[in-house]
């Protein structure tokens, strides 16, 4: 098991990544900001340096998603994949393609409320071992880390609480 800060991530078998963590937030308002583009542009950034240049989705079943990031180093990366569950606020499963990495993902996030507090577990199952292995071995757990950090931010954000009651 790695513990980055509040971050935490297992390897349960050959070919799974478990990355589980708590957000002081309701679950309703976590779902939200992880399938909003105007939300996910604020926190899903990785490490410093980078910036949300795209950010499509889809949300529903067979609904796609395609989102993309530059560094200030000129470096580019982007990702898509299909839903395959929909289940708001609960869960999302989703198909997952990183552009120059051969091989599809399938990427489960479960989000469970208790006591106001909201547990997101995001399981990713790789194609194989060594495609798994080499997602640890990229410093994934950082970026991961930092964009969780940032939705915690945000999530406690008076602006984040108010237009999630809004549309309630």
């Amino acid at each position: 098991m790695t513990d980055t800060g509040n971050l935490k991530i297992t390897t349960p078998t050959d070919r799974e990544i478990v990355m589980t963590r708590t957000f002081h937030a309701p679950r309703q308002l976590v779902f939200e900001a992880m399938t909003q583009p105007g939300l996910l542009k604020r926190w899903l950034l990785g490490p410093a340096g980078w910036e949300m240049t795209e950010c499509q989705l889809a949300g529903k079943v067979g609904g796609a998603y395609r989102w993309a990031w530059r560094h200030t180093d000129g470096q580019t990366m982007s990702l898509g994949g299909v839903f395959r569950e929909w289940a708001p606020p609960a869960r999302s499963v989703c198909t997952q393609v990183m552009e120059g990495v051969p091989g599809e993902t399938l990427v489960t996030s479960v989000l469970a409320e208790q006591g106001g507090k909201t547990t997101l577990t995001t399981t990713v199952l790789y194609a194989s071992r060594e495609a798994r292995d080499a997602a640890l071995k990229s410093g994934m757990e950082h970026g991961v880390a930092a964009s969780y950090d940032r939705l915690a931010e945000l999530l406690e954000s008076p602006a984040a609480r108010q237009s999630s009651e809004a549309r309630a």
